[in-house]
């Protein structure tokens, strides 16, 4: 994971304070000098040396997942408002230079943009990312039968419970309280279980066992829930990935892997199918198989499909089914959002929320976790889809 911009890392770590020794330290004189300016770079010197950590290990991230936090938090702490000052202050320079004024404006405007890079940080570290809510929404179709008019379907994901691992139990306890509070009839999880390994989901078998829905609990699989993401021999991966299909399914949950449950009631029913994860083929796997997941399906059903990938809805889900409702995970609005903006919008064409093409509808969640505990502005969220038979005029 470090490995892959250990480069950009470096240079963001070197560069800014190249510029603040020249533009400012080299102004100090005195006996203590060249004290004050090795003190400076001191903390930089000791992040090059933590990225070299990163670097010669072959793993996407080291089997102790808080040597990987710390780094990313002191990155945070130290490179990025570092980074922020710099440019801030030489664009300030260049302008005061431009329009021949004494005063760089420029370092204001960075020692502002420090303060609220600091407040990100603390607040989405230790605040952000505890806190849980609830979005209730209403999915219409004059497709849904008539005794579903009113059910109810909890849609969570991207737990990465391997993040909870010491000290933060209780979140994802208080998350199986959350969904079990809203009475669901059914309960839909979109995938990203682990972080890694499937070590990480034994602690928490008996925690997440504890989710009840009249109909059970579906799930699917997400692209961290392979064995992509360690160093190991394809024996050794295929256990894994084995053992976290058996440990979903000890929980209690149904595992849908390219196919479908039919649920009923009484004359009537519903399909809830699940793909495998289908992403873009390159960086996450793309195995989902839409005509093998319905096999026997009536073209009349209705059908609950659920698929990590948001991606896979206009790539496969609409153009090979008739597929109503589609849910989905995976880009937890990159775990940071201003007002209703997201970087994952750069990515993402449906990155959090619903989304129609005519009546057939994707529901986005932002998912509860991450492998990163860092949440601004995207708390995690548990989603209440009530659905309701639209009543046609004739």
């Amino acid at each position: 994971m470090i490995t892959r911009i250990a480069i950009l890392l470096i240079l963001m770590a070197v560069v800014p304070d190249l510029y603040i020794d020249r533009r400012f330290l080299r102004r100090i004189k005195g006996r203590r000098a060249m004290l004050r300016r090795l003190l400076w770079w001191l903390p930089t010197l000791g992040m090059i040396a933590y990225t070299m950590v990163f670097v010669f290990d072959r793993q996407f991230a080291p089997s102790d997942i808080k040597i990987l936090n710390v780094y990313l938090f002191l990155v945070g702490l130290l490179i990025t408002p570092k980074c922020l000052f710099a440019l801030c202050s030489a664009i300030g320079w260049g302008v005061k230079k431009m329009i021949r004024r004494k005063a760089n404006y420029g370092n204001i405007v960075g020692v502002v943009m420090v303060v609220l890079n600091w407040y990100v940080l603390f607040y989405g570290s230790f605040v952000g990312f505890d806190q849980i809510t609830v979005r209730e929404m209403t999915y219409e179709s004059a497709e849904l039968p008539k005794a579903f008019d009113g059910y109810r379907i909890v849609q969570f994901s991207d737990a990465h419970v391997g993040t909870y691992i010491g000290g933060r139990e209780h979140l994802l306890r208080a998350v199986v309280d959350t969904i079990n509070a809203q009475s669901p009839d059914m309960v839909v999880f979109a995938g990203d279980l682990q972080n890694r390994e499937p070590q990480e989901i034994r602690p928490f078998v008996d925690v997440l066992w504890g989710i009840k829905a009249k109909d059970g609990v579906f799930s699917v699989i997400g692209n961290h829930d392979y064995s992509d993401y360690i160093e190991a021999t394809p024996d050794i991966k295929a256990e894994n990935e084995k053992e976290t299909r058996e440990l979903e399914r000890k929980m209690g949950w149904r595992l849908l892997v390219n196919e479908h449950e039919v649920v009923r009631r009484g004359a009537d029913s519903i399909v809830i199918a699940g793909l495998d994860n289908d992403g873009d083929g390159k960086k996450f796997p793309q195995r989902g198989d839409v005509r093998k997941a319905l096999e026997g399906v009536s073209d009349s059903a209705f059908v609950v499909m659920a698929e990590h990938d948001p991606t896979c809805w206009r790539r496969k889900i609409l153009p090979e089914s008739r597929a109503q409702l589609t849910l989905s995970g995976h880009t937890h609005a990159m775990q940071f959002m201003i007002g209703n903006w997201s970087p994952a919008s750069f990515v993402y064409k449906e990155w959090g929320g619903v989304f129609y093409e005519g009546a057939r509808a994707l529901i986005v969640s932002t998912g509860i976790g991450g492998f990163i505990p860092f949440r601004f502005g995207v708390p995690g969220e548990i989603v209440v889809i009530t659905m309701r038979r639209l009543k046609v005029e004739n």
